[in-house]
C-alpha cells in the first residue's frame, strides 16, 4: 500500500510515517517511480508505534525496544523489559518533579488569594513574593512585591 493509504488506516500523518522511517522504526520498498510502498503488517506497525510514543516514548528508545518484537527471544524481551523499566522510573521522577513544582505554585496561589482577600489599602492587588521573602510579610504588606521572572 502506499504511504497515503497507510495514514488512513492508521491515523497517523504521512508526516509522522516519514519520521518513522527516517528513525529506522518503519520500512518501505520503493517503486521505480520512488514511491513508497508498505507490506499490509505496517498497519500494525504503525499502530505499535503510536502505542509506545503514547506512552512517553522516545524513538531512540523505542528502537531500543524493537528487537523484542523484530526477533522475539528470551534475551530481547529481558532487555525490552528492563529498558522500559528504566523509562518507567524516569517518568516517575519527572513526576515527583511536577509535583513539586505544582505544589510551589500552589503556595504561590494561596499567598496571592489572601493578599487579594485582606483590605484594599490602596496598594497593588497583585503579590507575588520574592525570593527570600517570608509569607507573614508578604501578608501584613511589608514584604517587597514583584513579578515572578522566568527561570
Amino acid at each position: 500500500m502506499r504511504i497515503g493509504e497507510l495514514a488512513e488506516r492508521t491515523g497517523a500523518s504521512v508526516r509522522s510515517l516519514r519520521y518513522y522511517e527516517e528513525q529506522r522504526l518503519l520500512v518501505s520498498t520503493r517503486s521505480a517511480g520512488g514511491q513508497r510502498h508498505y507490506a499490509p503488517e505496517a498497519v500494525g506497525r504503525v499502530a505499535l508505534l503510536q502505542r509506545l510514543y503514547a506512552a512517553g516514548l522516545s524513538s531512540t528508545t523505542i528502537a531500543e525496544l524493537l528487537p523484542c518484537v523484530d526477533s522475539p527471544s528470551e534475551t530481547n524481551s529481558d532487555a525490552a523489559f528492563e529498558r522500559m523499566a528504566q523509562e518507567r522510573d524516569r517518568l516517575s521522577d519527572h513526576i515527583t518533579e511536577l509535583i513539586r513544582t505544582r505544589d510551589a505554585l500552589d503556595e504561590l496561589m494561596a499567598i496571592n488569594r489572601q493578599y487579594r482577600e485582606r483590605p484594599r489599602t490602596g496598594v497593588s492587588a497583585c503579590a507575588v513574593p520574592l525570593p527570600g521573602a517570608s509569607r507573614r510579610a508578604v501578608l501584613s504588606g511589608s514584604a517587597p512585591r514583584g513579578s515572578a521572572s522566568p527561570r
